[in-house]
């Protein structure tokens, strides 16, 4: 029998304003958190593989995390789960702008991490589940990717100028009265939503969900750090061994934590391949701008901020038309065609030498070309998935980018700083970790040569970034499954209210 889809009223839509809340948290946290890691720096003398731990620690346990969590408020609830995340994350950035030094500051936001892995699978369940007409559900994924959109536009600003009147955990007290907000206003206005007959929640499976992400990680890290050395490959093998496990307990289990039968098909395979590379090279590129800006250009964190917000107006741009577009079009072409964009941007980028307008044009290209692909690329995840499977469906949308992103800031942070030691290996010590030692040392004669190699990495890193985005743009049109356009879905009936 045929689904049928039925309006929204007043009451969907204003639960979806209530849901922006944690989206516009999702971006604006990571935005800060990038223009602070100067200030941590000198504030906690962090190294630079500490500053690392620090801006990915967060986004590599929430993506372990996910799925879990995704998978819970399919039993327990969405709009519970929620709420008890919200609860835990603004304790959490409390212990995280008051932490004592750069290892406590780890933990602090590891603990982060897991509180808001609760938020976005929740977030993107409760809207699918809200809004079932195609039409409707394409455009309120939309506002949630621009919620997310505002929160990198409004993080620079809000942060930088916490930034010059405060100390650096100001940054993170954000948090606090975003959460408070959700917590007040989320049990009237959202309605409460669980999956029956999902079985059991496998926690061997979640804690093995989250052993093949952190090793894979450290051993990135590690090499990125110290070169290739034996621990950093065996690491990295013991990661992938364990993933192997994972995915062999979800096909033996009768209701696994992951239902890998999603990735059978192939517009929600490729759509969610896109999500994770496309935020790779976005994070990646995001976490390198804002220590340019600030280590290079030798700009204060607010102005850095102001420097970086038209970046976020190109991905509200992107996103907000996409929709429109994809109804005459398909979302294939748009995200395809989106991506090349994104990859001109990167070319950029890799140009970036003395000229500052270079850089913020760089920027707005990337994220207008990228905002296509969240907006749609979520869309075809969520939708493409039965009605039955929504949270773990909406799990993994999260998951996807979420792991790319945090692998974006690994790799692509790596990568320059690896570049940086490689040009610097002659240099002292005080100045051959990382180009903030460098300006912390504030020695004339070398600060020109740092800055130097840190924009040999940077413009490598964006390289990179176009190669990728240029491959996923020919991969997405030519294997995406074209997608019925939004306005020949089937006419909804009324919803009653």
């Amino acid at each position: 029998m045929p689904q049928t889809h039925l309006v929204a009223g007043r009451r969907e839509w204003i639960g979806l304003a209530v849901l922006t809340l944690p989206a516009l948290l999702a971006s604006l946290e990571l935005t800060v958190t990038n223009l602070a890691l100067p200030a941590i720096g000198t504030g906690l003398m962090a190294s630079s593989t500490q500053l690392l731990w620090i801006a990915d620690v967060y986004a590599f346990l929430l993506s372990g995390a996910l799925i879990t969590m995704g998978a819970l408020g399919d039993r327990l609830g969405r709009r519970r789960v929620l709420l008890i995340g919200a609860a835990a994350y603004g304790v959490a950035a409390v212990l995280a702008a008051y932490a004592p030094s750069a290892g406590s500051l780890i933990a602090a936001r590891a603990l982060m991490g897991v509180a808001g892995s609760t938020l976005m699978p929740s977030t993107l369940s409760l809207t699918t589940s809200m809004f079932t007409n195609p039409r409707q559900r394409t455009v309120a994924i939309g506002i949630v990717v621009s919620a997310v959109s505002a929160g990198t536009a409004i993080g620079p600003l809000v942060g930088g100028w916490l930034l010059e009147r405060f100390w650096w955990g100001s940054a993170f007290l954000l948090a606090v009265p975003v959460m408070t907000a959700l917590l007040v206003v989320a049990p009237f206005t959202l309605p409460e939503h669980r999956d029956a007959g999902t079985g059991r929640l496998d926690w061997l499976s979640a804690v093995l969900s989250l052993a093949a992400v952190l090793p894979v990680v450290y051993g990135l890290k590690q090499i990125a750090a110290d070169g290739v050395e034996p621990m950093s490959l065996i690491a990295i093998a013991a990661g992938i061994a364990v993933a192997g496990a994972f995915t062999r307990r979800q096909r033996r289990l009768a209701n696994p934590l992951v239902d890998l039968r999603l990735f059978t098909d192939r517009t929600f395979a490729v759509a969610a391949a896109t999500l994770a590379l496309g935020i790779f090279v976005l994070w990646g590129s995001n976490y390198a701008v804002a220590q340019y800006l600030q280590l290079v250009y030798g700009k204060s964190p607010l102005e850095a901020g102001l420097w970086t917000s038209p970046a976020a107006l190109g991905v509200i741009a992107g996103s907000t038309l996409a929709p429109r577009i994809a109804r005459r079009t398909g979302s294939a072409i748009v995200i395809g065609t989106g991506l090349a964009i994104s990859a001109a941007g990167y070319l950029i980028l890799s140009q970036v030498s003395g000229n500052l307008a270079v850089l913020v044009a760089g920027a707005v290209v990337v994220s207008a070309g990228l905002g296509p692909m969240m907006a749609l690329a979520t869309d075809l995840v969520v939708s493409s998935a039965p009605p039955e499977r929504a949270g773990a469906a909406a799990a993994i949308s999260s998951t996807a980018p979420q792991v790319g992103g945090a692998l974006g800031i690994a790799v692509l942070g790596s990568l320059i700083t690896a570049i940086y030691r490689a040009d610097m290996s002659s240099a002292p010590e005080t100045v051959r970790d990382s180009l903030t030692a460098a300006v912390a040392a504030n020695l004339p004669s070398l600060l020109e040569r740092a800055r130097a190699a840190f924009v040999h990495g940077f413009h490598l890193a964006a390289v990179v970034s176009a190669v990728l985005m240029a491959a996923l743009a020919g991969l997405v049109v030519s294997l995406l499954r074209p997608a019925r356009r939004i306005d020949q879905e089937s006419t909804p009936d009324a919803r009653t209210r």
